[in-house]
């Protein structure tokens, strides 16, 4: 069998990008070892309910998510969470609200009262000494937890820093490069002349309103709306195709060589050392309904008595979640491997982030995935995670932008435009 393209993966950086050259005029089949498409962004049903397993947000930065979801009919359905904040379970056990200007945890604003809350005057002090350091000083850094770390000190990066990327990236920040954090934010301390000043301008250009936002019914809409047009544009989609050999030109599927232009979207080998749990808890919890500790909790390391890198209060979070669970409360909470016993332990994990260890399990699910391992490998053009970074607003773009480079470099013109809007 040959297609013009063969696309590997049908995460939604895979879906993505066989999307675009379906439209740019390419003949493309999408192979995906799974039984399901979507990667992490996945469905379940808790309590009677669809909700999602994993990503339940984007960010909002460039508005790159927004303007494709609009292209495929959903961005009527595009709603944004509680504004209030997350909350910080510090080393100490204690639990403060996240600093309202910060980008990471980086704060936008040093001596701002949050933010000497949350890490004390001491260690505010030291981070406001940014503004006095040479815009040159750390910007040759190889990780943000190294640029925090020499122009805000270590109690920013560890009080801070380390608990958010935990909890969003799933690393530590001396393991995350600097434009993977931001892509504009070495550039900004530059052109700001200081980490906070970058900070607030990476801000003040994103969209007003919230740094983040969702879709209405669950963010496996999404991967249900790229199904159906790469269906509809001709794609050929094949679940559970196990490929055992991948080269620029060709893959190998069950014995049998099929010819193309090959486009990596599996990531690289799974390392099951980056292996992550998500637990999700269908709770009857009155005491959550004022929501004690906003949209959720992010978890300092080395916190006492609590296994879970952080939590998120769904209800609290999403109004559409809320409405369709009437009155009982959904928490997802998030581990680095697989934890004994893991119901169990998220209930006990949930009670004490919470501040409410009186919790009722109704219902839980758990999923688990193996992230990839370091980069793809360089002889094949990759999209998704592993290759664009953490997060749709990274994938999607990255994505799009393969896929158009890929059309490019064959000279295929794109196929016209029909006018066709396919609704979600």
């Amino acid at each position: 069998m040959t297609s013009d393209a063969i696309v590997v993966g049908g995460g939604v950086g895979g879906l993505v990008a066989a999307r675009r050259l379906a439209r740019e005029g390419f003949a493309v089949t999408l192979l995906e070892r799974s039984g399901a498409l979507g990667g992490q962004v996945a469905r379940q049903r808790i309590g009677g309910v669809d909700l999602d397993a994993a990503a339940e947000s984007f960010a909002t930065r460039g508005g790159a998510v927004a303007a494709f979801l609009a292209e495929l009919g959903l961005g009527d359905d595009i709603v944004t969470p509680n504004p209030a904040p997350a909350w910080l379970h510090r080393v100490d056990g204690s639990a403060v609200p996240l600093p309202s200007t910060g980008l990471l945890g980086i704060p936008g604003e040093p001596l701002a009262a949050d933010v000497v809350n949350a890490i004390g005057r001491g260690a505010a002090e030291r981070a406001a000494r940014d503004a006095d350091l040479p815009a040159l000083a750390g910007t040759d850094a190889a990780s943000l937890g190294e640029l925090v770390r020499l122009r805000m000190g270590d109690a920013v990066v560890a009080g801070l820093v380390a608990p958010v990327v935990r909890g969003v990236h799933s690393v530590s920040p001396d393991a995350l490069p600097v434009e993977r954090a931001h892509p504009r934010l070495r550039a900004e301390v530059l052109a700001q002349g200081s980490l906070a000043g970058a900070v607030r301008a990476i801000r003040a250009a994103s969209p007003a309103g919230s740094q983040v936002a969702g879709i209405r019914g669950g963010m496996f809409r999404l991967v249900d709306a790229l199904e159906a047009d790469c269906r509809r544009l001709g794609v050929r989609i094949e679940v559970g195709a196990r490929v055992t050999s991948v080269e620029p030109d060709a893959v190998v599927v069950a014995g049998r060589r099929r010819a193309g232009l090959v486009l990596r979207a599996s990531g690289s080998v799974p390392d099951v050392s980056r292996r992550v749990t998500l637990v999700t808890l269908l709770v009857d919890a009155p005491a959550l309904d004022s929501a004690p500790r906003g949209t959720g909790v992010l978890v300092a390391a080395d916190a006492p008595a609590v296994r879970a890198r952080a939590l998120t209060h769904l209800t609290g979070k999403w109004e559409w979640i809320a409405a369709a669970l009437a009155g009982r409360h959904a928490v997802r909470l998030s581990y680095d491997g697989v934890p004994e016993d893991a119901v169990a332990t998220a209930a006990r994990d949930a009670g004490i982030l919470l501040g409410h260890p009186r919790i009722e399990v109704l219902d839980a699910t758990q999923h688990t995935w193996d992230r990839g391992a370091g980069e793809p490998p360089g002889d094949l053009p990759s999209v998704g995670e592993t290759a664009a970074g953490t997060g749709l607003a990274s994938v999607i773009p990255q994505a799009e932008r393969i896929a158009r480079e890929l059309s490019q470099a064959r000279g295929i013109r794109p196929v016209p435009a029909t006018g066709e809007r396919m609704e979600g």
